[in-house]
């Protein structure tokens, strides 16, 4: 649930430029509270620019404090047998997901490209998806945390599949998630910004 806060909280700032502002200076006995700009930044102009670099360490600190980091720190790293091997299945994780990451966007940027998108265009269409798949996504992750709060047994629901790989055997709720957050909310919302996207003004 904490997880699906921080995407909620990360999507909306991505998606309006905004974000959900908490007085914890005033608290901390701070006397100057509020400003009408973010780093010299208008904050109603934070949705015409570029989303910060730094969000995509926020992504990435999400993901790693989830069931990803569990995975690797107490299944993967203590079968390897020895202290100098642990590091090594979180360094293939961090590998193959920038890897991945590569190919996807450069898979888009493709079709975008032949599409006949402009530069300002490419950005506003591939801006959205990553927004709506973390808002949503996160709104997902809440979701689920609150049932698995209320029905302990849900978080026990698995299918065998026989497949020797950690997260496809068993399918759980976990599979479950992030199948529905990255195949459907992500490649979903995608290939629908792209189909719309020539009709975008730039």
């Amino acid at each position: 649930m904490a997880v699906g806060v921080a995407m909620a909280a990360a999507g909306l700032y991505v998606i309006k430029g905004r974000y959900v502002h908490l007085p914890i200076d005033v608290l901390l006995g701070g006397r100057r509270h509020h400003s009408d700009e973010v780093g010299g930044v208008p904050m109603h102009e934070l949705e015409e620019r570029d989303v910060p670099l730094g969000m995509t360490v926020v992504h990435g600190l999400i993901a790693g404090l989830g069931a990803y980091a569990s995975v690797i720190t107490f299944v993967l790293a203590p079968q390897t047998g020895s202290i100098a091997y642990a590091p090594l299945p979180g360094l293939f994780f961090g590998l193959g997901t920038m890897a991945m990451q590569v190919v996807f966007g450069a898979f888009f940027g493709a079709i975008m490209r032949m599409r006949g998108l402009t530069e300002e265009q490419i950005r506003r269409v591939a801006r959205r998806p990553a927004g709506l798949t973390l808002y949503y996504g996160g709104l997902l992750f809440i979701a689920a945390g609150g049932l698995i709060v209320a029905l302990p047994e849900v978080d026990a629901w698995a299918v065998a599949t026989g497949v020797p790989i950690s997260n496809l055997d068993p399918i759980n709720i976990g599979t479950i998630l992030v199948l529905a957050v990255v195949g459907i909310l992500g490649i979903g919302t995608m290939l629908r910004e792209i189909g719309i996207g020539r009709g975008r003004r730039p």
